[in-house]
Parts: structure tokens; C-alpha cells; sequence
């Protein structure tokens, strides 16, 4: 399925194939404090098939607690949270759901990964997946 991408200022601009129905939501630390909420809701965007068509965005590289690094995108203007890739040679983007027009039509989400962090108060239904991560 083509989706497109867009922050809100519509600064930045993008287009990717996803599979439909392969939602992840991501409980880890980091995605708490990067979407400033309890979770963040991403799906991976094959890299031959992602292609930025308008602006540029900022990056910023995170390194995780286990040594791999991450290059975050979002929007230099609005803040807008983009997408994360590795650092050199991405093999897929890992697209934020919210700025994709197309969010609705993704499908209920199928997978939870470090649910050891999952905020107490959060419950999601439908959800035939779970990782638990590390302490």
C-alpha cells in the first residue's frame, strides 16, 4: 500500500509502500520520551520503497542503551517526528503513523515490543504480538 507522509507544517514531504495490518506499537523508554507520550505507533517502510518528495529533515542520531544507533528524522520547523532508519545504508524506515494521511486504512495495530515498559494504565486491544524487551 502507498502511503504519504507529510509533517505539519508541510515543510517535509514523503511517500512509502508499508504492509497494511503490520502496525507496531513501541513501549520503550526512548520512544516514550522522543513522542512524549506512553508509546509510539510506527510501521516499517521498505527503503527502495520510501522516497522524500519536498524538504529536508533535521536528524538526530540516538544511541541506545545496547550500542545501536538510530537516525531519528522530523521536521526542523514544526518538531513533527518523521521516521527512524540506521544510520548508514537504511534497509527499511521505521514511519511514524501519525503523519501518515493514509493512518486510518493501517489497520489495528499487531504487535507490542518492550512491553516491559508499558505504562501500567495502557491497555490495547486486538494485539497478537507482544516483546517484552529487558529490564
Amino acid at each position: 500500500m502507498k502511503v504519504e507522509g507529510q509533517c505539519q507544517c508541510g515543510a517535509i514531504e514523503f511517500e512509502a509502500q508499508v504492509q497494511p495490518g503490520s502496525v507496531t506499537i513501541c513501549h520503550c523508554l526512548d520512544c516514550q520520551t522522543h513522542s512524549g507520550s506512553a508509546f509510539r505507533a510506527n510501521i516499517s517502510a521498505p527503503a527502495a520503497g520510501f522516497k522524500l518528495l519536498k524538504g529536508a529533515p533535521r536528524t538526530f542520531v540516538k544511541t541506545a542503551a545496547s550500542g545501536n544507533q538510530r537516525l531519528l528524522a522530523f521536521c526542523e520547523n514544526c518538531g513533527s517526528p518523521l521516521y527512524a532508519c540506521a544510520v548508514e545504508n537504511p534497509q527499511a524506515y521505521s514511519l511514524r503513523t501519525g503523519v501518515l494521511k493514509q493512518r486510518a486504512e493501517l489497520g489495528t495495530p499487531q504487535r507490542e515490543i518492550w512491553t516491559i515498559r508499558r505504562r501500567p494504565w495502557v491497555a490495547l486491544a486486538g494485539v497478537d504480538e507482544a516483546y517484552a524487551g529487558q529490564p
